[in-house]
Parts: C-alpha cells; sequence; structure tokens
C-alpha cells in the first residue's frame, strides 16, 4: 500500500535521518514507527481493560470467592 502523508519540517528533517537511526529508507522508518506505536496503543488497552476488570473483583464478593473456591485445590 502507498500512503501520501503530510509532515512538518521537524518530521520530514528527522525522517530524512533514516539511515543514522540504521533503516535502508523512509518507508521502513515510518512502518517501525506505526509498529510501535500500535504496539503502545495495544499495551495501554490492555492494561486499561485490567483496570476495569480490577474495579470490578473489588466491588463483586461474590467473584472474590468464586476465585477463592477455585484456587483452593490449585496445586502449589
Amino acid at each position: 500500500m502507498k500512503a501520501k502523508i503530510n509532515l512538518g519540517e521537524e518530521e520530514a528533517a528527522f525522517l530524512e535521518r533514516h539511515g543514522a537511526f540504521g533503516f535502508k529508507d523512509k518507508s521502513s522508518m515510518v512502518r517501525e514507527a506505526l509498529r510501535l506505536l500500535r504496539e503502545q496503543k495495544e499495551r495501554e488497552a490492555l492494561e486499561e481493560s485490567a483496570c476495569l476488570y480490577e474495579e470490578v473483583y473489588e466491588k463483586d464478593s461474590e467473584l472474590q470467592a468464586l476465585t477463592d473456591s477455585a484456587v483452593e485445590d490449585w496445586p502449589e
């Protein structure tokens, strides 16, 4: 896929230095930046989800009891 993007002068100058960062071309640098951003956003979403589950767990005594009963017979 090809995409046309508009960059500010600062971003364009940074991208021009792709070789100094070990990238063979501008496209590979952009692809890596997008991959890292995607991973960061996925991690943030996972952390937010974990916090929501924690809130639910802390408020739900039945869920806590169910969890406790499930681990009672768990081998150590």
